[in-house]
């Protein structure tokens, strides 16, 4: 396995991570400071998960005419300019919607071919703890970025300052341990397109889905739900924290799991434990000893979803499939960041619980899927045997 080319790889995500981290609620912050009302800041925060759709579109003509490197120079260079130039953004939304746009699309293919790359150096019995690893990455370093903007407040330019340095290293990064060779590409050999991804892989496709809704409902809706319950602003925001602490956590010891356990099982039990916790949220809101760790438990379950997902698609996909499938998994998580909080949002004003009975749903909806795929492959190990 080529650990030069596997560290670029994790820096340049742990990046991505941070960039995305401390820009989504500083942009937010900073437009709510000047006045803005609630739809327009709805409109620029959605705008990033648009970008990344479009950079679904993008991935396969790129692999096609440019090489891994000039892909991820180009890609971390409109990151870097789309951040550097926000300071001066704020008085002009066109101008801000365009740099939220850009990042966005550098952020996605990205992120895309990062997911390929990695799953492609994994070696099959160490697949589970290196895309455990890589998820870790991003999370730990998105989680950075509220709690600078926490440390130093959003009107710092400081925070703009240091998410720009840090796509600066990963430039430098990439240029020392990203090859400068083409993705193996050969249109015969690629056997679905984006759309078809979901009729060859639909627990996959949910899984993806049910992990970009849970990601923006919990960052977006989360604190709202909880402080309209009695919590107090502050300990509504922290279990934001706590959510995503558990995710980064935990991620690892499920990549270890995963490579010792029936993969599609584990996944399957993810999902129960999810569609659970969502079914009880309602009721542990009333025993705050028990939510606590019971959020802990949700952030790694729906973290491992996603994992296992990248995992499984790697052990099923190789060569331009690969590269496919992940292009589908970008578009499929901009769809769920943006459908999440407009769903879960129209589902708090029809019912008090709504967030909760929002999540349980979708979890479910992946339990459903997942239970289908898992009986597949008990079929198959049985007519193996």
């Amino acid at each position: 396995m080529n650990m030069r080319l596997l560290a670029g790889l994790l820096f340049a995500v742990s990046v991505v991570g941070f960039s995305l981290g401390a820009s989504l609620p500083l942009v937010s912050l900073r437009l709510h400071e000047a006045g803005a009302d609630t739809l327009k800041i709805g409109i620029i925060s959605a705008i990033p998960a648009a970008g990344m759709m479009l950079s679904a579109f993008m991935v396969d003509t790129c692999c096609r005419h440019l090489t891994r490197r000039t892909i991820y120079l180009l890609c971390f260079s409109l990151c870097a300019v789309s951040v550097a130039l926000l300071e001066w953004a704020f008085s002009s939304l066109w101008l801000l919607a365009v740099l939220r746009l850009g990042l966005g699309i550098g952020m996605g293919v990205a992120i895309i071919l990062g997911e390929s790359w990695v799953n492609e150096l994994c070696p099959e019995h160490n697949r589970g703890k290196i895309m455990a690893l890589y998820a870790t990455s991003f999370t730990g370093f998105q989680v950075l970025g509220p709690a600078l903007i926490a440390l130093i407040g959003a009107g710092s330019p400081w925070i703009i300052g240091v998410v720009t340095l840090g796509y600066g290293l990963a430039l430098l990064c990439i240029v020392l341990t990203v090859p400068d060779d083409h993705v193996e590409h050969a249109e015969e050999s690629k056997s679905f397109g984006l759309a078809g991804f979901f009729r060859v892989a639909p627990a996959l496709c949910v899984a993806v889905l049910f992990f970009s809704f849970f990601d923006a409902v919990v960052l977006s809706l989360l604190p709202v739900y909880a402080s309209s319950h009695g919590f107090a602003v502050a300990v509504a925001a922290l279990m934001v924290t706590v959510v995503f602490a558990g995710d980064m956590l935990f991620q690892l010891p499920l990549g270890w799991l995963a490579d010792r356990v029936e993969r599609t099982g584990l996944h399957l039990a993810c999902g129960l434990v999810a569609m659970t916790i969502g079914l009880a949220l309602p009721w542990l809101l009333q025993l705050t000893w028990l939510l606590w760790p019971m959020l802990v438990l949700l952030g790694a379950v729906a973290g491992g979803i996603y994992t296992l997902a990248l995992v499984l698609i790697g052990q099923r996909f190789k060569g331009q499939d690969l590269v496919t499938a992940n292009a589908s998994v970008g578009l499929l998580w901009g769809v769920g960041s943006l459908v999440g909080p407009l769903v879960s949002g129209a589902a708090m004003d029809v019912a008090p619980h709504g967030l909760p009975m929002a999540l349980a749903v979708m979890a479910g909806l992946f339990v459903c899927v997942a239970r289908q795929s898992y009986r597949r492959v008990g079929k198959l190990r049985a007519v193996a045997d």
